[in-house]
C-alpha cells in the first residue's frame, strides 16, 4: 500500500493543507501539482529576462513549509514547479534544504523543452491548422509532457525531493506508483487505474468540495479549512481517498464524480503519455466518514505521439477598472466607456476592434445572452490588446482620468498593463523526446 498526498492543484495553491498532511498524513510521497499550460509558457518568458527565474516562485516557500516534517516521516516531495527552469528548481530546492539542515537529495527531470525540435520539424498548430512556420508571433518556448517513467527514475535514485518541467499532471503521481508497487510501464490496465488516482488527486482541494460548494444545494463543512485529500493504493489499484479528520470540506462520492469529470472531454478515452485511460465504468463507493473506493479505471495502449505546448510573444494586455452605483449607474458607465474608446483610438491609436468593453453587475458574464436591466452598481472594465507596453499602461490611465473628466460617481480605479503570452498546441513524436534525470544534491 502506497500513500499519496496531495500537497497542490494549482501554481498559487495555499500552502497551510500541505503543512498538515506533512505533519499528519503519514504519507509516502507529498505531491504539488502547480503547472498549467499558461503557467510554463509565462515562466519562459520571465526566464527570457532572468535566467535564474521560470520556476514556481512559491518552491521555496512550500519546500520550507514541509520539508521538516516529510525529513522526519520519510516522506518523499514530488512536484512539476521546475516550470520552465527545473534546473534552477532543483538549485533553489538545495539551498533551503541547507537552511533547514536536513540533508536532503534532490533529482532533476528534464527533457520537456523541445523548442529546437519543433523549429525543425515544423508541426500542424492545432488551434490555427497551419504549420508553426506560417505563425508570425515570436515563439519562446516549447514544452512537452512527459509521462510517469522519468519521475520513477528520479524517486527510484532515492531523491528527497523531485522536481519536473512540463509532465503530464496524473505521471506526478503515476511515477511513484509505478517505483513502489514495481509495475510494469506496459501493464495499460493498472497504468489505467492509477491515472485515475492522479487525475482525482492533482486538483487538491477540489476534491474535498473546492469548486463544489454551493450554499444550500451542496453544503461544504468549514471550507476556511479545507483540507486536501490523499489516497492508499494497493498492488492491484484499487484506491481509498480520504482527508485529515479534523480538516474542513467534504469528501464522498458527489465531490468524486464532479472532478472524474474535470478537464475530461472523454472519459472512455482519457489520453496521457503513460496510458489512454478509460473511466467510463468508474464507480465511487462510500466507506466511511470522508473515506470512498474509487474502482473501475482501465487502460489501452499510449500514444504514439506526445502533446506539446507552444507559447508565443502575444503583445501587451491594458485594462482599467471602474464602479458606478445607484441610480443610472449603467448608463454612466456606457457613458464612460465611449469616452475611454474615443480617447484610445483618436489620442493613442488603438484599434477600435482591439478595445473589450464590459459591464460588470449587468450581465457581462452572459456574454451578451442575459442582462440586468437596473443594476444597482456596475464595474466597467475596459481592455485592449496592444503592441507595447505603453499604449497596454495607456488604457488603465484613461478610465482613471474619469475621475475627474468623465460621468458622476465613479470609484474605485484599478489598472494594469501586462505582457500575453499566447498558447497553442501541436504534436511530436514519442521518439524524438528524450527525458533525463540527475541529482544535484
Amino acid at each position: 500500500m502506497v500513500r499519496l498526498g496531495a500537497g497542490a492543484g494549482f501554481a498559487g495553491d495555499r500552502i497551510d493543507p500541505a503543512v498538515e498532511l506533512a505533519r499528519h498524513g503519514e504519507l509516502d510521497y507529498l505531491v504539488f501539482e502547480c503547472l498549467g499550460e499558461r503557467t510554463v509558457a509565462a515562466g519562459h518568458a520571465r526566464r527570457l529576462a532572468d535566467p535564474r527565474a521560470g520556476y514556481d516562485p512559491l518552491l521555496a516557500a512550500r519546500l520550507r513549509a514541509v520539508l521538516p516534517s516529510c525529513h522526519g516521516a520519510g516522506t518523499t516531495v514530488v512536484t512539476n514547479s521546475g516550470a520552465a527552469n527545473p534546473e534552477a528548481a532543483g538549485e533553489c530546492a538545495v539551498r533551503v534544504a541547507r537552511e533547514l539542515n536536513l540533508p536532503s537529495r534532490v533529482a532533476v527531470v528534464t527533457g520537456d523543452d523541445v523548442l529546437d525540435l519543433v523549429r525543425k520539424r515544423d508541426p500542424l498548430v492545432w488551434e490555427t491548422g497551419t504549420r508553426l512556420s506560417a505563425i508570425d508571433e515570436e515563439l519562446i518556448s516549447a514544452n512537452a509532457y512527459l509521462g510517469a517513467e522519468p519521475v520513477a527514475e528520479a524517486v527510484a535514485e532515492g531523491a528527497d525531493v523531485v522536481l519536473t518541467g512540463r509532465v503530464a499532471d496524473p505521471a506526478l503521481y503515476l511515477g511513484p506508483l509505478v517505483h513502489e508497487l514495481g509495475w510494469d510501464v506496459g501493464d495499460y490496465d493498472l497504468l489505467g487505474k492509477a491515472t485515475l488516482v492522479g487525475h482525482l488527486l492533482e486538483c487538491a482541494g477540489q476534491l474535498t468540495g473546492g469548486y463544489f460548494a454551493d450554499p444550500g444545494t451542496k453544503p461544504v463543512p468549514d471550507p476556511a479549512r479545507l483540507g486536501f485529500p490523499f489516497a492508499d493504493v494497493a498492488a492491484d489499484g484499487t484506491a481509498t481517498l480520504g482527508k485529515l479528520a479534523h480538516t474542513g470540506g467534504r469528501l464522498d462520492p458527489r465531490t468524486c464524480g464532479e472532478q472524474l469529470l474535470y478537464e475530461v472531454d472523454d472519459p472512455g478515452a482519457y489520453v496521457t503519455p503513460d496510458v489512454i485511460a478509460d473511466f467510463s465504468a468508474v464507480t465511487f463507493t462510500s466507506v466511511g466518514q470522508d473515506r470512498v473506493v474509487a474502482r473501475g479505471a482501465t487502460g489501452r495502449a499510449r500514444p504514439d505521439e506526445l502533446k506539446v505546448t507552444l507559447g508565443f510573444r502575444g503583445g501587451w494586455l491594458g485594462e482599467g477598472q471602474l464602479t458606478y452605483a445607484g441610480p443610472r449607474c449603467l448608463d454612466r458607465a456606457r457613458l464612460a466607456a465611449d469616452i475611454v474608446r474615443e480617447r484610445l483610438v483618436t489620442v493613442h491609436g488603438v484599434a477600435e476592434e482591439a478595445i473589450g468593453i464590459e459591464y460588470i453587475g449587468a450581465g457581462a458574464a452572459f456574454r451578451g445572452l442575459s442582462d440586468a436591466a437596473d443594476p444597482v452598481e456596475v464595474r466597467l472594465r475596459v481592455s485592449a490588446r496592444v503592441p507595447s507596453a505603453e499604449l497596454a499602461t495607456a488604457i488603465g490611465w484613461e478610465v482613471e482620468s474619469l475621475y475627474t473628466n468623465g460621468p458622476a460617481g465613479g470609484g474605485g480605479a484599478r489598472s494594469d498593463a501586462r505582457e500575453i503570452v499566447a498558447v497553442r498546441s501541436c504534436l511530436v513524436p514519442r521518439e524524438d523526446v528524450r527525458p533525463a534525470v540527475r541529482v544535484v544534491s
